[in-house]
């Protein structure tokens, strides 16, 4: 068949993720796709501040950029109390009010099977407020991925975040192979964790049609007295314009090819 019959190959979407108005205006300004919008990355991150979630809404109806917020009360595991479900209904309603596209967010029980109870109702919750519900990396602690998976998508989960079962995306590429083949379209599969633009080439071929990076790099505190007090930390992290545009270029030429 002559090439210009073929069907267009669609660029992978990038989604990044950021935790700073700094980080969110580098991620729109350098490629990114979809945002996933979050507090304390370093912890995994955390439920955004309101302000936060408004400027996103904000920059993103400006250029067309979706934004969905971390909808997690605290750092540590997945499995939450009454009272954390309560504030995770609270932020659902926080997030829709700010005028974002949707949400990520998770519950699994003490196996590591997903709470399909707490799940039901935080995603008919996000629904009502007409919000998109991505799964996050709690996916990955499910003993049976393959299980999950179909749990996901009978709760009308729209997307998973996931490094396939692996440490990372790029150990984690025959899991996510095998997610991509048994979704068969039925939810967007994101392959997430490490990813960078000298690793994604391998993981692209596993199918995925997402993929989710912090494209971060470290920056030197602004205040040295207020590092001496410990306010900063040493480790400290932002987004970075490079990695963003060279993972965005990388993805591009995929669906160029």
């Amino acid at each position: 068949m002559p090439k210009d019959l073929h069907t267009a190959v669609t660029a992978p979407l990038l989604e990044v993720v950021v935790d700073t108005a700094a980080g969110l205006r580098t991620a729109m300004d350098h490629g990114a796709d979809r945002i996933e919008l979050v507090a304390a990355l370093v912890e995994g991150g955390l439920t955004p501040s309101g302000g936060l979630m408004r400027l996103a809404a904000e920059s993103g109806n400006e250029r067309g950029i979706p934004t969905r917020a971390m909808i997690r009360p605290r750092a540590g595991d997945f499995t939450y109390t009454a009272d954390e479900l309560h504030i995770m209904h609270n932020d659902i309603v926080a997030a829709a009010s700010c005028g974002l596209e949707g949400v990520v967010l998770g519950a699994n029980l003490t196996s590591g099977a997903l709470d399909e109870a707490a799940l039901k109702g935080l995603v008919i919750h996000a629904k009502a407020h007409n919000l998109a519900v991505a799964l996050h990396r709690g996916f990955d602690l499910a003993p049976d991925l393959s299980e999950a998976l179909e749990t996901a998508i009978s709760l009308g989960i729209d997307a998973i975040l996931t490094s396939g079962g692996g440490q990372t995306a790029a150990q984690g590429t025959e899991g996510l192979a095998m997610l991509v083949k048994q979704a068969a379209g039925r939810i967007e599969i994101m392959a997430g964790k490490g990813i960078t633009a000298e690793n994604v080439g391998p993981i692209l071929e596993t199918g995925v049609t997402a993929i989710h990076a912090s494209c971060n790099a470290p920056i030197p505190p602004h205040d040295n007295r207020a590092f001496a007090l410990g306010y900063v930390n040493a480790n400290m992290r932002d987004t970075d314009a490079q990695a963003v545009a060279h993972l965005r270029s990388i993805l591009t030429s995929r669906g160029k090819a």
